[in-house]
């Protein structure tokens, strides 16, 4: 029976043995294979590192906000009796918008003329009087000061009355209107909203490393995401003396004109500072960037043997981006070869094909098709 056991044991180590010695044999010939297999060439489209001369800048986010704006409103308390203009109407400085009922006022008005023209009359005869000896100075000055009192009160009821009467105070453009006839208001309630369209204002802030780049009648350039092809120019009017001592932040104030009313209050802007001076920079597409939390880099394509072409990882340091260019501060020179397409699909030493029929964009200022 031992005997028997052992050959049995023995035989089934070689069978199994065998088995796995094949296996063992084929993955290493087939690794072998693919090891010695020739890689398929990668294609890709290149480009190369051009010099180019851009000005310097400082981009910042901005807020429109209307040279002049207020919702309009009342001093005085009443109820609506007219209303003088529709929604969105363009007015004039002083251009009537509302009246509250003002009868009451007038009656109260009327009663206080008749008061002040009867202490006017009173005066005169007292100053009459008084030449003749018949009244004494101190019953002249009582009457003056009389006739002042009520003609001060006539001043004031006309000042109440006038409160009643709501004018725009500047020109500018008219909002949704905000009352109906008929309403009752009290002092303070919104009317209707007026802003001054043109000129127009742009505030953004930058850190406080920018402010002696910052100064008054620098150039800006204002873009919108909601009017991509349409670039605004102005000038920096105001530099906020102070920093935020929160976010140490400073403010600036650019003017633009805005005759054609694209620039609303409210609305989100680019803001871009030309400082006035230029710089050579070394560019590139930014299809050829990859980025990466270990650095950013791009593929450089050298030649190899014969006709043929390799990539090479390289490490780079970027600068400023404009349009479809990024600026490259470190890593290349100028006319180094590098891969704008297929980045994904390389490896260091790779063979690539050039096919550079279709290139991705790679404009400093791009527009839209239909621009």
């Amino acid at each position: 029976m031992n005997a028997r056991m052992v050959t049995m044991l023995a035989v089934s180590a070689l069978v199994f043995g065998g088995v796995f010695g094949f296996k063992w044999f084929g993955n290493r010939m087939m690794n072998q294979y693919f090891d010695s297999a020739p890689v398929a060439p990668v294609t890709v489209s290149t480009a190369e590192a051009l010099a180019d001369t851009w000005a310097l800048s400082l981009t910042a986010v901005g807020t429109v906000q209307a040279v002049k704006g207020t919702d309009v409103t009342t001093e005085a308390s009443g109820i609506v009796d007219s209303i003088q203009f529709e929604s969105g109407d363009s007015v004039e400085a002083g251009t009537l918008l509302v009246t509250l009922d003002r009868s009451t006022d007038l009656a109260d008005l009327a009663a206080l003329e008749a008061q002040a023209e009867l202490s006017r009359q009173e005066l005169d005869r007292a100053a009459s009087l008084f030449e003749r000896s018949a009244v004494s100075r101190s019953e002249l000055d009582r009457r003056a000061a009389e006739a002042r009192a009520f003609e001060a009160n006539v001043d004031a009821q006309r000042a109440r009355i006038a409160q009643k009467v709501i004018r725009a105070p500047f020109a500018g453009e008219l909002g949704i209107r905000e009352v109906n006839l008929g309403q009752h208001i009290s002092p303070g309630t919104p009317i209707v909203s007026l802003q001054s369209l043109d000129p127009i204002y742009v505030n953004f802030k930058m850190p406080q490393q920018m402010l002696a780049q910052v100064r008054t009648g620098l150039t800006v350039k204002i873009s919108l995401e909601t009017f991509p092809d349409r670039e605004l120019i102005g000038e920096i009017t105001a530099v906020d003396p102070s920093v935020e001592m929160s976010t140490r932040n400073f403010e600036a104030q650019a003017t633009l004109a805005n005759a054609d009313h694209v620039l609303r209050p409210g609305m989100f802007a680019q803001v871009e500072v030309d400082l006035g001076t230029t710089e050579p920079v070394i560019v590139v597409p930014q299809t050829a960037l990859s980025f990466n939390p270990y650095g950013d880099s791009v593929w450089v394509i050298t030649d190899a043997d014969g006709d043929a072409f390799a990539a090479e990882r390289r490490l780079v340091e970027i600068g400023r981006r404009r349009g479809d260019l990024v600026q490259i501060a470190s890593g290349l020179t100028v006319g180094e070869r590098i891969a704008t397409s297929g980045l994904l699909k390389l490896r260091n030493g790779s063979t690539v094909n050039i096919n550079n029929e279709v290139q991705p964009s790679a404009e400093s200022a791009p527009k839209p098709p239909n621009s």
